[in-house]
C-alpha cells in the first residue's frame, strides 16, 4: 500500500495517458467505419492512389 502512495502521481498521470491513447484510437476506428479517411490529399506519395475516390485536378 506504500508503494501505491509513493507512485500516486505516476499512476494518475499514467492512467491519465492510456485513457486519452484509447479514446484517440477508438475516435480513429470510429472515423473509418463511417468511411471518413485521414487523406492528406498528397497522391504522389499515397500506394493507394488508384482506389482513391478524390479527382485529381
Amino acid at each position: 500500500m506504500e508503494w501505491i502512495v509513493e507512485n500516486l502521481g505516476t499512476i494518475l498521470i499514467t492512467a491519465l495517458l492510456i485513457l486519452i491513447v484509447t479514446g484517440i484510437v477508438l475516435g480513429i476506428i470510429k472515423n473509418k467505419k463511417n468511411g471518413r479517411s485521414s487523406c492528406g490529399g498528397n497522391c504522389a506519395h499515397c500506394n493507394m492512389c488508384a482506389s482513391c475516390r478524390t479527382k485529381k485536378l
